[in-house]
C-alpha cells in the first residue's frame, strides 16, 4: 500500500434488465454526494432506457462525469491501476451476472466488474430477475464467492413508502451505502420514524 487516498470515484454499469431507474438514481445520488461517476451502458441497457424512460442517450450520458462505449476495452476503467471506490451494476441482468461470475469480460462493463473483483474492491450487483432458476442461483453463489455483493432491489416496506420514487431512492441509497458513500437524508431503521404500528392489541 502506498498510503494514497482512493479518489471519490465510482464506476456505474447499466445492463439490459428492467429497472433502469435504479441506475439513474445511483448516478444522481452519487453526484449529490460529490462522487465522480464513470458510466458504461450496454446496448441492451440502452434498449431498456428507451422502453422505461423518456431519457435520450445524451440525457443519460449527462448524468455521469465520464461515459464509455461498451466496446472500449482500452478505457480507464478496464485497468486495475485506475483507482476507484468500486462499482455498482444497476440493474444487473442475469447475462451480466453470469459473465461476471465466470470472468467473461467480453465488454467493458463485465471487464470493469472483473477488474473491481481482482483489485479486491466492492462490487455491488443489483440483480433484477424473478423467479430464479438453479442456474441463476449458482451464478449468484459463484460471484459472491469471488467477492461481489448480490443486492436484488427489494423494497423496504417497513419505511412505508408512498411513491415508486421513494422505493427507488431508498434502494439506490442502500447500494451506495455498501461502498461507504454517504447519502444525506436516507431513511434508516431506528433513525427515522416510520409511523405508529398499525396493529390491534393482543387479546389475552
Amino acid at each position: 500500500m502506498d498510503g494514497r487516498r482512493t479518489p471519490d470515484r465510482l464506476v456505474v454499469g447499466i445492463s439490459g434488465a428492467t429497472g433502469i431507474a435504479y441506475g439513474t438514481r445511483v448516478l444522481e445520488l452519487a453526484r449529490k454526494a460529490g462522487v465522480e461517476t464513470h458510466l458504461v451502458v450496454t446496448p441492451a441497457g440502452q434498449q431498456t432506457r428507451a422502453y422505461e424512460t423518456d431519457l435520450s442517450v445524451r440525457d443519460l450520458a449527462a448524468m455521469a462525469d465520464v461515459v464509455y462505449r461498451p466496446a472500449d476495452i482500452g478505457a480507464a476503467i478496464a485497468s486495475g491501476s485506475f483507482r476507484t471506490m468500486g462499482m455498482i451494476v444497476a440493474p444487473c441482468s442475469i447475462r451480466t451476472l453470469s459473465a461476471v461470475a465466470y470472468s467473461n469480460g467480453d465488454n467493458l462493463l463485465t471487464r470493469a466488474a472483473d477488474v473491481t473483483l481482482k483489485e479486491r474492491r466492492r462490487l455491488v450487483l443489483m440483480v433484477r430477475e424473478t423467479p430464479l432458476t438453479l442456474g441463476h442461483l449458482r451464478a449468484m453463489t459463484a460471484v459472491t464467492e469471488a467477492g461481489a455483493v448480490v443486492m436484488p432491489p427489494v423494497p423496504a416496506f417497513y419505511l412505508r413508502p408512498r411513491t415508486v420514487d421513494e422505493i427507488v431512492d431508498h434502494t439506490a441509497g442502500r447500494a451506495l451505502d455498501l461502498l461507504g458513500i454517504e447519502v444525506p437524508d436516507l431513511p434508516r431503521w431506528g433513525e427515522e420514524p416510520a409511523g405508529p404500528p398499525n396493529r390491534e392489541e393482543e387479546i389475552l
